[in-house]
């Protein structure tokens, strides 16, 4: 039973992947028609102006394919823009394997998704057709099978065993016609040889960079919690000690009183440390761990919150406290900007990655540029290795896709 639940579970997996491979193919198609018909307009030198938006166009449909591939297995390094001019841009390592990428993934990405889309669908079809064989005229056959005449439950039932047949085809198969989607990315969209070390190392040079600054950040926002916070109440508490002090040899009963005051003061300090240590890093996750923690957040938020965390093991504390502050900022984002009346919070730990995602069913339309603190977010995580994904169009809904490296 264990080896049959881990079967349809991959092939489950294994449609999701070529769903989403089917609409990245069919992207793909259309950038090759684009491409094909401005490189015979070139031949008359008409399509040349259009010939470097053709070579975007590309450049887009390969990077969302780099993008879903890294989802569910090794991160592929994007490129970035395509270079400017004709002649440097057709010189580019880069553009000349999209370009291949592009001619042979439009038509093996398009095959096997249909296809294994199909055997799920016709299994389904086929299984089910017992019970409504009644409703067709039995010169119509069975489902793809029009020369099959069926007379009655018996014919009807035979077509569902083979419908078994299909299911497990489809079990067995899906798995087998996702890779071979993925193949032609996971072949051609990497860098070429020499080329990955260079834009590793620049890579890393960034987000060391966006390390630094996220760290500097964080501690201007400490010094800045103690400047304000903290040291004013113990100033307050030192300054009513004194008069506690001076008031005691006078007046002792309002010494009384002003030891009180500084009693306040000081458990409000305390209270401000606590605060500022729980910045640092949440106590409430070595006490709960991260799917506690992140309890304690869904069921504070304002909005409706549905959390569904599938994290067997722990992860190192600093992924955890990273993706606990990531949920923390997307919750405030959600409530102060959103208007939305429903979030969705998932994280589950699949291939040594920790995946975040929140989805919120609001207006969209969010921009890092607006100072809602999606830039620290994204910096945050890269500053782990990870990597931030936003999509939230006019009219929403909005969703935050997260990755963080935490082992295999």
């Amino acid at each position: 039973m264990a080896y049959v639940r881990a079967r349809v579970r991959a092939s489950v997996d294994a449609l999701e992947h070529l769903a989403g491979g089917l609409g990245t193919a069919a992207l793909a198609l259309g950038a090759l028609l684009w491409a094909a018909i401005v490189a015979v307009t070139c031949l008359g030198g008409v399509g040349l102006l259009a010939a470097p938006g053709a070579l975007r166009a590309v450049r887009s449909v390969a990077d969302r394919e780099r993008a879903r591939l890294s989802r569910w297995g090794e991160p592929i390094l994007t490129p970035g823009p395509v270079p400017a001019g004709l002649r440097t841009a057709t010189r580019d390592p880069f553009v000349r394997r999209e370009l291949g990428w592009v001619a042979l993934y439009s038509l093996i990405g398009l095959v096997t998704g249909l296809v294994g889309l199909v055997l799920p669908l016709s299994a389904v079809q086929y299984v089910t057709f017992p019970l409504w064989y009644e409703l067709l005229p039995a010169d119509a056959g069975g489902p793809g099978i029009v020369w099959w005449r069926i007379d009655g439950l018996s014919e009807a039932l035979a077509v569902g065993v083979l419908g078994v047949g299909w299911l497990a085809a489809a079990i067995w198969f899906s798995p087998v016609l996702a890779r071979l989607q993925a193949w032609p990315g996971r072949l051609l969209l990497p860098p070429p040889p020499g080329v990955d070390l260079s834009l590793r190392v620049a890579e890393l040079t960034a987000t060391r960079a966006a390390a630094l600054d996220a760290h500097a950040v964080e501690l201007r926002r400490i010094e800045r919690s103690l400047h304000d916070g903290t040291q004013n109440r113990l100033v307050a508490v030192n300054v009513l000690l004194g008069a506690a002090r001076r008031a005691a040899r006078r007046n002792p009963d309002r010494a009384d009183e002003i030891l009180g005051q500084a009693q306040d003061a000081a458990e409000q300090a305390l209270g401000e440390l606590r605060t500022v240590v729980r910045g640092i890093l949440p106590p409430v996750l070595d006490d709960r761990g991260l799917a506690g923690a992140l309890a304690g957040l869904a069921g504070s938020c304002v909005v409706p919150c549905r959390l569904e965390v599938d994290v067997a093991v722990r992860c190192a504390a600093s992924v955890e406290a990273t993706a606990y502050f990531v949920v923390a900022e997307a919750l405030t984002n959600v409530v102060r900007h959103s208007g939305a009346s429903q979030v969705d919070v998932a994280v589950r730990r699949e291939r040594g990655r920790l995946l975040v995602s929140i989805m919120d069913d609001g207006h969209g339309d969010a921009d890092e540029t607006r100072g809602s603190g999606l830039t620290g977010i994204r910096r945050r995580v890269e500053a782990y290795d990870g990597r931030m994904t936003l999509t939230s169009p006019p009219g929403g809904p909005t969703r935050m896709d997260v990755e963080l490296p935490c082992g295999s």
